[in-house]
């Protein structure tokens, strides 16, 4: 038997289909076992009377109806209407679909399909989408794919349909510029970018031209405004004073704001000043006032040195890049008490450890590493661009155990899908494309690793996650130095490997660097999973994003866990609605509090060992945040900046819950039922697969 769907297609006859909606409904009213109960008595029914339909084509209105009338024949009406609402349900959803113009087969949820259509999805001259999900996919796949024309012509379309495969199940995504460039005009793949700037106005404004061309290709962009002379500091060649790298800082941001990357999102930036910079405590005082520098994250440049005089108690010189000559002193805990209280109020500046980050980079003998892209997961030379893409951990966990070869698989295929962008990209300038080429920095990594943890039945600060966030990434850097060895054996090594550390242990390698750990943030809307490697911000939260769109959001694994431990009922759900942690829940074992923590239930410092653990294994860098509740204190800030060097983390960045009044994750303290009906995964208890 054929079903006709609404939109006219065929499809065979699935009873599995209607079994799986009688047993929701039935979930949702009587429970467990006596759903189950339910079930065997109605499905039989339901199915011999769909059979008695003369024609060959049934429409699946006529299957709903007949569901709906053999629930109510058999007594029990409240499944019925379950059912119904069930059913509205879905409808809603369809017409939420249509009037964003997009047609799904992967069943994405309202706010993936909310972000495909705002951002990603194709466009006519008269702003209509033109694509659908799969569409994109296909297209973004193909695109890539015609890199391997270069070394294994036969193998394009084959690659095509496994790119394919990984992307359209979500197990694995890339880069946003990569899903909204790829197969068009512009082309231009890479997140990453880093650009120079030294002490001369034709270099700090060719720098900012090619900020702007960045921007309006969906990259980010780095600085490292070091090298320029500080405020009052002797210009020659006017004999006036020098206005310091704060100034030209506000100069990049308002550029910024006029250029729209891609038509589709504002540009992001980073800067970063050395602590020994005489400007620096004007750097670090720079966001205090909310509006100024509102498209940088900045950080300061921490070095070894710094961090040796603020725990001898003493001092630090403040050098002039110009001259070399450390023209002022300060006491480095004044410094630092500083640079806390900022973080502490604004969120801004962060930390990167700058002499770590050059110690462990395998080019080095290139010259030094300045800066990081925006979210400081991918540390760059001049000029650099790097690529990213991640293995959606959710999708890797199978009856509470991970399925190892399927990781090894998608790594793998990842690795070549990134060096492929590499080789197929359009960059916007040719010394971009230059040192890329013959650097082949790529940046894999993961999203979903708390839903990972929570499908595991492991806590996120616990000792476990630890040693399991360790095993992890150690196994993903494995098959990703196996990949570039193989890719290497294949197209050869990349071209500045002469200079490189691996010389030295014969490490044929494709790339110079294979991973990273970024904050995944769009990406992972459409993969339906957690950011990155941070925790479970809050039970429910609105994000904001788009430039001012608002999601609600449900961690949808809640009542999926909530069923398998056997522990659902309809009171029970009605108790979860807004709550943003499990803390204070009647009903909830105490195991699955400890399994659902979140942001918040969290010491800090089990935020940084998880981060870590990763960094460990993870040749880039790991872009995390802590987040601290309003009542962290400036002893918590400082102890965790200290902790991250011990650590050996290469940048920290902690965020104080309310800082900003426009802040990406807000927790639902009350249920919005508006909300929640039109832009969330669940209506009502129900949430479709």
């Amino acid at each position: 038997m054929k079903v006709v769907k609404r939109d006219g297609k065929f499809e065979q006859f699935n009873y599995v289909k209607i079994y799986n909606a009688i047993l929701k409904a039935g979930q949702e009213i009587l429970g467990g076992s006596e759903a189950a109960r339910m079930v065997k008595i109605t499905l039989p029914r339901a199915l011999a009377a769909i059979k008695k339909y003369e024609k060959q084509a049934i429409p699946i209105e006529y299957i709903q109806d007949t569901v709906e009338e053999t629930l109510m024949k058999a007594g029990y009406p409240q499944v019925a209407k379950a059912y119904i609402l069930y059913r509205n349900y879905r409808q809603d959803i369809r017409v939420a679909k249509e009037k964003l113009g997009i047609k799904d087969g992967f069943k994405l949820s309202l706010n993936a399909i909310s972000v495909l259509s705002k951002r990603y999805l194709l466009r006519d001259e008269n702003r209509r989408v033109v694509e659908t999900p799969a569409s994109m996919f296909r297209r973004v796949c193909s695109h890539v794919a015609k890199a391997e024309r270069n070394f294994s012509p036969r193998k394009e379309s084959y690659f095509a349909d496994r790119f394919y495969e990984k992307m359209s199940s979500l197990e694995f995504l890339p880069n946003s510029p990569t899903l909204m460039n790829a197969g068009t005009k512009l082309g231009q793949l890479s997140a990453c970018f880093v650009l120079p700037v030294d002490d001369s106005m034709s270099q700090i404004f060719g720098s900012l031209k090619a900020m702007a061309l960045i921007h309006q290709t969906g990259g980010g962009t780095g600085f490292g405004f070091s090298k320029i002379r500080p405020k009052g500091d002797l210009v020659l060649s006017t004999k006036g004073q020098a206005s310091g790298p704060v100034s030209f800082m506000q100069i990049f941001d308002k550029a910024t704001d006029v250029v729209m990357q891609g038509g589709r999102r504002r540009g992001a930036n980073m800067g970063v000043l050395r602590v020994d910079h005489p400007d620096i405590v004007e750097f670090v005082e720079a966001k205090l006032k909310e509006g100024v520098l509102e498209n940088f994250n900045i950080s300061v440049g921490m070095t070894d040195n710094f961090i040796k005089a603020l725990r001898a108690n003493g001092y630090i010189g403040l050098i002039n890049p110009r001259t070399g000559i450390a023209e002022k002193r300060i006491k480095a805990k004044t410094l630092f008490s500083l640079i806390t209280l900022c973080a502490y109020k604004y969120a801004d500046p962060g930390l990167i450890f700058l002499d770590r980050i050059n110690k462990e980079h395998p080019l080095r003998a290139l010259g030094s590493i300045e800066a990081t892209n925006p979210c400081g997961e991918i540390p760059l030379l001049p000029y650099e661009s790097c690529n990213l893409a991640s293995l959606n951990l959710s999708r890797f966990v199978k009856n509470k155990k991970v399925i190892w070869r399927a990781i090894e698989e998608t790594v793998k295929l990842g690795v070549r899908f990134l060096d492929d962008v590499i080789e197929i990209n359009n960059y916007p300038l040719k010394e971009i494309e230059a040192i890329t080429k013959a650097n082949r920095k790529i940046g894999l990594g993961v999203m979903g690793f708390a839903d990972m943890l929570i499908k595991l039945r492991i806590p996120y600060n616990s000792k476990e996650a630890v040693k399991f966030a360790r095993q992890l990434m150690r196994f993903i850097r494995k098959c990703s130095m196996e990949a570039s060895l193989a890719l290497a054996r294949e197209r050869g090594v990349f071209k500045n490997y002469k200079y490189s550390i691996y010389v030295k242990n014969n490490l044929r390698l494709r790339n110079t660097t294979l991973n990273s750990i970024a904050p995944t943030g769009t990406i992972s809307i459409i993969g339906n999973c957690s950011s990155g490697i941070e925790p479970v911000f809050a039970l429910s939260y609105s994000r904001n994003v788009l430039e001012g769109t608002r999601l609600f959001e449900v961690n949808p694994l809640l009542e999926e866990v909530i069923r398998e431990e056997g522990l659902y009922s309809r009171g029970l759900m009605d108790a979860l609605k807004g709550e943003a942690t499990l803390k204070n829940v009647k009903g909830i074992p105490p195991v699955l509090k400890k399994t659902f923590v979140t942001a918040f239930d969290m010491n800090p410092i089990d935020h940084l060992r998880i981060q870590a653990a990763f960094q460990e294994y993870t040749d880039n860098a790991v872009s995390k945040t802590i987040n601290l509740p309003e009542s962290a204190t400036l002893e918590d800030v400082e102890k965790i900046y200290l902790t991250a060097y011990d650590l050996k983390l290469k940048g920290i960045t902690i965020y104080r819950y309310g800082t900003k009044t426009r802040q990406v994750l807000t927790r639902e303290e009350s249920y919005e039922k508006e909300i929640a009906d039109t832009t969330g995964s669940c209506f009502k208890n129900i949430c479709i697969a």
